[in-house]
């Protein structure tokens, strides 16, 4: 196929996020470079990696809309998962090899849930070791997948929801084994791989993930959602359709409206009045267009980022 035959390229996509409902067997990179051709850019970022297994929401910012990932990456999120009781596997999830099996099936419901409740909260958890924490300044899973041992430090996390929704037997190699379903609120860093671990430890039969779904990251949910077929049927000859600045901006942050004047002072990077601001706020302008990012200093609220700038 010569050059003029080949489709032409899609109209480069207006700044803004895009909420992709991941597909399972897919790494959040394949998305990326999905997301790049549908796009009509390579200036595509992701918030928030999802593992091959996993699918649902995956946060994805084109154009200028990458500079707001880094604070979509730190937002709460919300996880439907199936936890299976009585199979241990060399990576705490239905990829990894199976390590042992224990009968689980006198694990009653009362006793499941009595285990969840020091799991939830503020809490201190030791990632997978099957991670993408860089150890040494190489992953975590790299230094497994290449033989070694590896062990990783606690860190503090917030489980502010760990519940179940139902309780089910199951059989693996003729000994039973119970699949436990459960919503999962967290903060960012929260590897629900290792709370499906750290469950069949605290049951005494091994435990690990066997289904993920993230529904919700930050403001993004998944009935914002789109797959990527459902991307892709955007004729050849029209822009991908996005959540623009202003309304991904008001999904992430805390909104300050602005006056005229002070969308002109914050666009040529000055301070306006604070006026109550706390933490990172964004800021619209009466157009309603976003104009930046602000973060109070005491009386005045200074620009972080400027995106309408004079």
């Amino acid at each position: 196929m010569t050059a003029q035959q080949q489709h032409p390229r899609r109209p480069t996509a207006p700044d803004g996020i895009v909420v992709v409902d991941k597909p399972q067997g897919w790494t959040s990179h394949d998305v990326v470079a999905r997301m790049r051709r549908l796009a009509g850019t390579r200036k595509v970022g992701h918030a928030g990696t999802l593992d091959p297994m996993a699918t649902g929401v995956l946060v994805v910012g084109i154009g200028r809309a990458t500079r707001l990932l880094t604070y979509v990456v730190g937002a709460d999120k919300e996880y439907l998962a199936t936890i299976r009781l009585g199979v241990t596997t060399s990576t705490e999830d239905a990829e990894g090899e199976v390590l042992a099996v224990a009968d689980a099936t006198g694990i009653a419901p009362e006793a499941i849930a009595a285990a969840l409740a020091p799991l939830t909260g503020t809490i201190h958890q030791v990632p997978s070791a099957v991670s993408a924490i860089k150890v040494d300044g190489q992953r975590a899973y790299a230094r497994v997948r290449a033989g070694e041992s590896v062990e990783l430090a606690s860190r503090e996390v917030t489980v502010s929801r760990f519940d179940v929704l139902a309780v089910r037997e199951a059989e693996v190699d003729g000994t039973g084994v119970v699949d436990v379903d459960v919503v999962v609120v967290c903060s960012s860093g929260t590897y629900v791989r290792a709370l499906a671990r750290d469950l069949g430890d605290a049951l005494g039969v091994g435990g690990h993930l066997t289904a993920l779904r993230r529904t919700r990251v930050g403001g993004y949910t998944l009935d914002r959602a789109s797959t990527l077929d459902e991307l892709a049927e955007t004729p050849d000859d029209e822009p991908l359709t996005v959540l623009s600045l202003a309304d991904a901006a008001r999904a992430t942050f805390p909104v300050r409206e602005l006056s005229e004047p002070e969308a002109r002072a914050l666009s040529y990077g000055q301070f306006i009045p604070a006026e109550g601001i706390e933490g990172t706020t964004a800021a619209i302008g009466p157009d309603g267009t976003l104009v930046a990012l602000v973060e109070a200093h005491g009386a005045k609220a200074r620009p972080a980022l400027v995106f309408a700038p004079a």
